[in-house]
């Protein structure tokens, strides 16, 4: 019983899940704006050089 307290207890590998977690978080974040944005500007860029080709 004392060492299940002292394994719920023990919070050493928290604060590194923790930052692993806030990093996955902004890691999304940031795949998520640059694939919406990107597929915008990317198939603007199409639109005007097809349109400069005809």
């Amino acid at each position: 019983m004392r060492l299940l307290r002292s394994f719920l207890a023990d919070e050493n590998g928290a604060t590194a899940i923790e930052y692993g977690l806030i990093a996955a978080g902004i890691a999304l974040a940031i795949v998520t704006i640059v694939n919406s944005t990107g597929a915008a500007l990317l198939n603007n860029k199409f639109n005007s050089v097809s349109t400069a080709m005809k």
